[in-house]
């Protein structure tokens, strides 16, 4: 396997990944823009919370193509085992981004319901706010299939994690339109509706922020593989003549890639070519389960008893 064709992958991925994050960002910043025009002239609560949520789209949406970019720069002098974290720190911001998000709309969603409560009459939304839900529905829905395909297909969490904030706004967007739709045919005294609505999209945005967070910190803090895949990985190695035992197992991702350290024990009377073949052998079985871009670092060590 030589680095020049692992290089052409990483190539095309970065390309696929960009192409994708970027049709997001032109659709979040004209999204962004029409729901923030629908919600103040249209008085709806739900709609500026949604709008607000498209924002943090079209930021995330930034942050990957930056992260991503650097992610796909492979191996320097600086960075023996690749820039890959990069997309899984872009998958934590854009968690982070939706944690703060939520948080900022159920803190104004309360503060409505409150002064609902107290008496306070809120103003009944307008058709146009009620039309932006819709549209939004339909388009992020679609965007959200574009890019989970994307991600699937690339194996890139952070491009998944983003189909996910598609789906959210789409699904936030739901929320605003019942919202809306119910205050605008059952009357003022129902416009508590709205808030509602809003508070509702905020805790949706929440568990999908705390979905994507958690992974992203353990990634990052050098989890290992689940002990499946790493008992999996011991079992393809033993599949190859002349390998004695494997141990000391040591795995972890990086990004969209694994990686693999390990001891493997063979006879002490082989031949240095012989070792050596072995454990291109083990490398090749590996690299065609998890990946060409996989990292493999093996240490070969003597039998204690020679054949």
């Amino acid at each position: 396997m030589t680095e020049e064709y692992n290089n052409i992958d990483i190539c095309k991925r970065e390309k696929q990944l960009t192409k994708t994050t970027a049709i997001g960002l032109v659709v979040n910043m004209f999204l962004t823009i029409g729901k923030f025009y629908a919600g103040f002239f249209g008085n709806s609560a739900a709609m500026i919370a949604d709008a607000v949520h498209s924002l943090s789209d079209l930021v995330s949406d930034v942050v990957i193509i930056f992260c991503v970019r650097i992610a796909s720069k492979g191996q320097d002098e600086g960075h023996k085992y690749g820039h890959g974290k990069f997309e899984t720190l872009a998958t934590l911001i854009v968690s982070l981004l939706l944690a703060f998000v939520s948080i900022k709309l159920i803190i104004s969603g309360i503060n409505d319901i409150i002064s609902f409560i107290n008496g306070e009459q809120l103003q009944i939304p307008e058709n146009i706010a009620l039309w932006a839900a819709l549209i939004s529905i339909i388009v992020k829905e679609i965007l959200y299939h574009y890019t989970i395909h994307v991600g699937k297909n690339t194996k890139s969490d952070v491009v998944i994690a983003n189909a996910w904030h598609h789906r959210t706004d789409a699904l936030s967007s739901i929320c605003s339109g019942i919202g809306i739709g119910g205050t605008m045919i059952l009357g003022a005294k129902w416009g508590i509706l709205d808030p509602i609505a809003c508070c509702g999209i905020s805790i949706f945005i929440m568990i999908i922020a705390l979905k994507m967070a958690i992974p992203a910190i353990m990634e990052l803090l050098e989890e290992s593989l689940p002990k499946k895949t790493e008992e999996e990985i011991m079992q393809i190695a033993r599949q190859v003549d002349g390998l004695k035992d494997i141990h000391g197992l040591k795995t972890r991702k990086s990004g969209p890639y694994i990686i693999i350290e390990a001891h493997i024990v063979v006879n002490p009377q082989m031949t240095v070519e012989t070792a050596h073949n072995i454990t291109t052998s083990i490398e090749r079985l590996w690299r065609q389960k998890y990946g060409k871009n996989t990292m493999i670092s093996l240490h070969v060590e003597p039998s204690c008893d020679a054949e």
